[in-house]
């Protein structure tokens, strides 16, 4: 089955195994989503991942990250900004701040993918791919 939009996916997939409490999902893999994997482990909203580089295309395998008390995920919401069928542009000095500096938007520049944060501090502009918090 043809994914029109893989980000979307990958964050619907990510969005259905915390809503379902698993530990552990799998994701179809490409160059933008382990970027994207990387930057959420960085940011603490993971706890783990691997890269398994089966045939077609490899997985991405996620250990998703719950508070200790009350068992709720890290990740609170997350949503698509940019999308096909409308494509987000900002330069660096209106990239969203997400919860006032809380959350993370993850931007796609001409320097790679990186937080908004990062980007800023670059001063690069780019697509608003997502934020998370």
């Amino acid at each position: 089955m043809a994914v029109t939009d893989p980000i979307a996916d990958y964050l619907t997939r990510l969005r259905n195994a915390l809503t379902a409490g698993h530990t552990i999902v799998e994701i179809p893999s490409s160059n933008v989503k382990k970027r994207i994997t990387e930057i959420l482990y960085d940011q603490g909203y993971i706890l783990k991942y691997k890269f398994e580089d089966v045939a077609p295309q490899g997985v991405i395998k996620i250990a998703l990250k719950y508070e200790k008390d009350s068992k709720d995920p890290i990740i609170r919401k997350m949503g698509r900004i940019s999308r096909p069928g409308l494509r987000k542009f900002s330069k660096a000095d209106d990239l969203p701040r997400i919860i006032n500096g809380l959350g993370i938007a993850i931007v796609s520049t001409s320097k790679g993918v990186m937080t908004g944060k990062d980007a800023r501090k670059q001063n690069v502009g780019g697509e608003v791919l997502c934020y998370v918090y």
